[in-house]
């Protein structure tokens, strides 16, 4: 109990513990969901955005940020991600062997043609933390070209980024 006293009266105010605790979450007190999203005709920053806020848990109201508390997305139509401007030619993908000389730029137009999901999953993983957590939140993604996806017994919830946006 605290003991106040007021600067211009002689009255007593009591006052008891905090009303509010902050709650930090953990492995076993976190609830991870199944998101679906459809990202056809959505640009690709927005639709990455999105679900990197979605799989670190952002949108919860218990969010640790040293916990993967997020949940677990699955994206579909990832073949009819949008790119604005001249991105398609412009947008450059640069990767490294570690030998001298190794050095390779692939564009985004090649990138979407040889392995269409490549261009959300570096997009997300690029808006992840970069350590081990964000690692552990990359591994609940999962990307599909086509609508169909292995992951119906999960049942996902449906997000409709059209009406977001």
């Amino acid at each position: 109990m605290y003991i106040c006293t007021l600067r211009f009266s002689k009255t007593l105010i009591y006052m008891g513990k905090l009303s509010y605790k902050t709650v930090s979450a953990n492995r076993k007190t976190v609830t991870k969901d199944w998101v679906l999203i459809d990202a056809s005709d959505i640009s690709l920053g927005r639709t990455a955005s999105v679900v990197a806020g979605l799989l670190r848990g952002k949108h919860k109201s218990n969010f640790t940020p040293h916990v993967d508390c997020g949940d677990n997305v699955v994206v579909i139509n990832a073949d009819k991600i949008k790119l604005t401007g001249d991105k398609w030619s412009q947008k450059e993908y640069i990767s490294h062997s570690g030998y001298p000389g190794g050095q390779k730029i692939i564009t985004a137009d090649k990138l979407h043609k040889k392995n269409n999901i490549k261009l959300v999953e570096n997009a997300v993983k690029g808006m992840l933390p970069k350590n081990k957590l964000g690692a552990e939140l990359f591994r609940n993604l999962n990307v599909f070209p086509q609508a169909e996806h292995n992951h119906e017994a999960q049942k996902p919830k449906l997000i409709d980024l059209k009406a977001k946006i």
